[in-house]
């Protein structure tokens, strides 16, 4: 039987280099003890860190950061380190947007089509328009690798929803569930407002080869999927139609993503030889390169998409850096494969950090919940008081201390050097 990885406990049966993975169970409160390092840590930083550090219950914080070594063939080695994880239910967010993409590319191989392969998407419900065409892509059509690239760009809600109707909502979570997520629930598509029916409803699909004919028709799919019962409620009250409703909003029926398997999905994706065998992901070594590529590259780096610098600002989905902050770039040698999600108060980001001018990397989770007023749905969350600068400051302290953590040995780091 798998133990969990705590501070310094390491693998005894793992390949040479290797740890045990993050996860061996469902995810529950006193399931992750507080790291000392880590504790630490923060508590030397409290005055940077308040008021979220003085009341981390209230804020929901979690916290996970993994120290990576290097052996001498540069195989990878992980020390977790955890601050507050398993205590409190968070709405994921666009963090499930990762998942997503992950999944429609094992989809695919199973296919065998390749990830550029123009993919159409066909009504399923009255008023739905089909999907055939995308300006923003090179060559004007919609595919799962264009799908991906606007999700880890700027966290693109349209283009979550067509992974999200290739794959099926029973699909979707019996993988992800198959991988060790058992408390996973990905259950709705983002921004638009439909019933649990509609959302157990997904689209035909369609792929085209390069003539124009079909190579694969997906049928519209209906799932019967049943829900794992849940008890996540959240604030004192929330607003509905314009109206305050004076009860908790029940977060139930919304997606299931803990930061656990943010974290773990992370580590798998950057390195893939930590994977456990039974628990592989099928993707090929040019869909990681593709997944690094986009979670790394930052919008004004894309031509197709262009994204306007005003409304996708440098630093734009690094918030464990810089957080909001729009003048100021990544320090000169650095790249962030990243994924984060806003929503409902709630504020996350999993990240791996590279830097390559200083031979440092690690990898730095985190998610809290910034809501004074305990209403939902009001649109009056602290983001830009509270929750984005408590996120920066994070980031800094941890890449400030990695920077100065002795290392037995530099990493290479080239694999992940990549041309934008």
């Amino acid at each position: 039987m798998k133990r969990l990885l705590v501070a310094g406990a390491f693998c005894l049966n793992c390949l040479p280099g290797m740890t045990q993975p993050l996860l061996t169970g469902p995810v529950s409160p006193g399931r992750f003890p507080n790291s000392a390092l880590l504790d630490s840590l923060l508590r030397a930083q409290q005055p940077l860190l308040q008021p979220v550090l003085a009341d981390p219950d209230k804020y929901r914080l979690q916290i996970i950061y993994t120290q990576i070594d290097r052996d001498r063939k540069n195989r990878p080695s992980f020390q977790h380190h955890f601050f507050n994880v398993g205590q409190h239910y968070h709405y994921p967010a666009s963090t499930v947007k990762l998942p997503a993409a992950v999944l429609a590319l094992e989809y695919l191989n199973d296919l065998k089509i390749l990830p550029a392969t123009p993919m159409l998407t066909l009504p399923v419900r009255p008023g739905e328009q089909p999907v055939r065409k995308d300006p923003s892509s090179e060559n004007g059509f919609p595919s799962v690798e264009h799908y991906i690239k606007k999700i880890l760009l700027v966290s693109d809600n349209d283009a979550y929803n067509r992974l999200y109707e290739l794959l099926g909502q029973a699909y979707f979570n019996s993988r992800l569930h198959s991988l060790g997520f058992s408390d996973a629930q990905i259950i709705h598509r983002l921004e638009i407002a439909l019933s649990e029916t509609e959302n157990r409803q997904t689209n035909p699909v369609i792929f085209l080869n390069e003539k124009g004919d079909t190579i694969y028709r997906q049928a519209a799919q209906q799932s019967a999927m049943a829900y794992a019962q849940r008890s996540d409620a959240i604030g004192k009250g929330y607003m509905r139609q314009g109206q305050l409703v004076n009860e908790p909003l029940n977060f139930s029926g919304k997606n299931r993503w803990p930061l656990p398997y943010i974290h773990q999905l992370l580590q798998w994706i950057m390195f893939p030889e930590s994977q456990p065998r039974q628990q592989t992901l099928n993707l090929r070594k040019a869909d990681y390169q593709l997944l690094w590529r986009y979670m790394s590259m930052l919008p004004a780096e894309s031509k197709w998409p262009s994204y306007d610098g005003k409304e996708y600002w440098p630093s734009y989905v690094k918030f464990l850096h810089l957080g909001s902050e729009k003048s100021a770039g990544l320090p000169p040698g650095m790249r962030i494969f990243n994924k984060v999600g806003d929503a409902y108060g709630f504020l996350l980001d999993g990240a791996y950090f590279a830097d390559f001018d200083n031979g440092v990397e690690y990898m730095l989770s985190a998610a809290l919940y910034v809501n004074e007023d305990g209403i939902l749905n009001d649109n009056k969350y602290e983001y830009e008081e509270v929750g984005l600068p408590f996120l920066k400051q994070l980031g800094q302290i941890i890449y400030q201390y990695e920077k100065q953590r002795p290392r037995l040995r530099k990493p290479d780091l080239s694999a992940f050097r990549l041309q934008y």
